[in-house]
């Protein structure tokens, strides 16, 4: 297609594109943005108690994103295969890959639990060097160890709620999964209050009590969305049944493994990959670790918007494509795009604007602050690139590209981004900004990979289609 022919038609859509896209996404962002909001609120209350309390913490969490991320990568493996099915209304073909989810996120619960329980001291210990003038590393490890403990408790809720939440969302209901969110933001927020700081008679727990206010908000979120499902199975239909047996045929079954594990290999090596990076950084020193998680807990704030620019990718897109619609699916990837890189760019213009006030919300030394507020200019520069290469990871991705997207996303992690990271971080005396900087600005390479990419056209398939 010939973009610069077409540049309103590809690039803007009418009203009725935009109140689509809008159902999709506001539900996402709100339901993001609170969990966002409650995460930087339980991070400021745990950095009340110490800064080897927040690092430890968010030492733990760079872990646990590893598992999380696997789960998604699963999910979303078999997710674009329901999207299709759904957008052309097989009810048991959705029911097939809902029974495939299930059954993976087991697995992959059983191999986490395996690997925290078994090493997670030592993956803690691998974050903890001297450097700068912060933090005290046998304490930080003793709070990451405890918060870890805890945490455990919350992972197969989780993995179960994001089963439901995801078949709900690719079959057309955002709204369940964004108030069941909300309800245990709530929660979560409410508990952290109480366990923490040892209000209303309950004991000061400090990064115990935040771990057991998340591991209670996912138990909560969970119970909502698994009832809701079950009791509107009449709007739901593909729940009808869906534990009379675990069978999925076998012919999708291995299409589902041929086109969903590289988005699993991908999203294991990614997010082990992101851990790698900041393990790199943190040889710098625990402030490093400290500035980095301030500025993670802020930008995800602010990066709502072009966040859920991929779902709505993922659905839209996914549902032309499964209904033979391709034009409508090039349309509706540039336009989205659009609307994502465009939310960044605002975005990412306050984000620059007030950061080095966020850094002051939090308990913790100078050092750390001026670290963090320096981090987060970085990722507000940034943030426009961030939202193209997000956009086209998840256009790849609806088509069943499975391996273009692992090649686009966590190849060129481990290829480029990491050895340059090491590098830098490891092999120079270079200020820690200045190579923060370099690191994400190398994905200026993606940006380009992913506009020929997609302007080729090689991710517009039907991967459900019969004939």
């Amino acid at each position: 297609m010939k973009i610069s022919k077409n540049l309103r038609r590809y690039m803007l859509g009418d009203k009725a594109f935009y109140k689509m896209l809008m159902a999709i996404a506001v539900p996402v962002i709100l339901q993001n943005g609170l969990t966002n909001l409650v995460s930087l609120l339980d991070n400021i209350m745990v950095g009340a108690v110490g800064t080897e309390q927040m690092t430890g913490v968010s030492i733990v969490n760079q872990l646990l994103f590893v598992f999380n991320l696997c789960i998604f990568g699963g999910l979303g493996g078999a997710g674009i295969f329901t999207a299709q099915f759904y957008g052309k209304q097989d009810h048991e073909g959705v029911r097939s890959t809902f029974r495939f989810k299930m059954m993976l996120v087991l697995v992959l619960f059983v191999l986490a639990m395996a690997v925290f329980t078994t090493a997670g001291g030592r993956l803690i210990e691998l974050y903890l060097h001297e450097g700068g003038e912060t933090g005290d590393i046998a304490a930080t490890a003793q709070y990451g160890a405890d918060y870890l403990r805890m945490m455990l408790w919350g992972l197969l809720p989780f993995a179960i709620m994001q089963v439901y939440a995801s078949t709900l969302r690719e079959t057309g209901e955002t709204l369940l999964p964004m108030k069941a969110g909300m309800v245990a933001i709530l929660v979560n927020l409410v508990f952290n209050y109480i366990l923490i700081f040892g209000h209303f008679g309950a004991p000061a727990m400090g990064v115990e009590g935040a771990a057991l206010a998340t591991v209670l908000s996912r138990w909560v979120e969970c119970f909502i969305v698994v009832r809701w499902t079950h009791v509107h199975a009449d709007e739901k239909p593909f729940i009808l049944g869906a534990y009379r047996s675990m069978h999925v045929p076998k012919a999708l079954t291995l299409d589902i493994f041929r086109r969903g594990m590289p988005l699993l290999v991908n999203e294991a090596l990614w997010s082990a990959g992101m851990a790698i990076l900041t393990q790199s950084f943190s040889t710098r020193g625990l402030a490093v670790v400290a500035g980095i998680n301030i500025s993670s807990t802020i930008s995800n704030l602010f990066n709502v918007v072009w966040m859920a620019m991929g779902t709505a990718v993922s659905i839209i897109v996914g549902q032309h494509l499964g209904a033979n619609e391709f034009e409508k699916a090039k349309e509706s990837c540039w336009r989205i795009l659009t609307f994502g890189v465009a939310g960044a760019v605002v975005m990412g213009a306050i984000m620059y604007a007030f950061a080095p006030l966020f850094p002051l919300l939090y308990n913790t030394t100078d050092e750390v602050r001026r670290i963090a507020a320096g981090v987060i200019r970085i990722v507000a520069l940034a943030a426009p690139m961030h939202a193209f290469n997000h956009s086209s990871y998840f256009t790849l991705r609806s088509g069943g590209k499975t391996w273009i997207t692992f090649l686009f996303d966590s190849a060129y992690l481990w290829v480029i981004s990491i050895p340059l990271t090491r590098l830098l971080a490891v092999g120079t005396a270079w200020p820690v900004l200045v190579v923060y900087f370099i690191t994400q600005f190398i994905d200026l390479i993606k940006v380009a990979l992913g506009a020929y990419l997609i302007r080729k056209g090689v991710w517009i398939n039907n991967i459900v289609d019969q004939k």
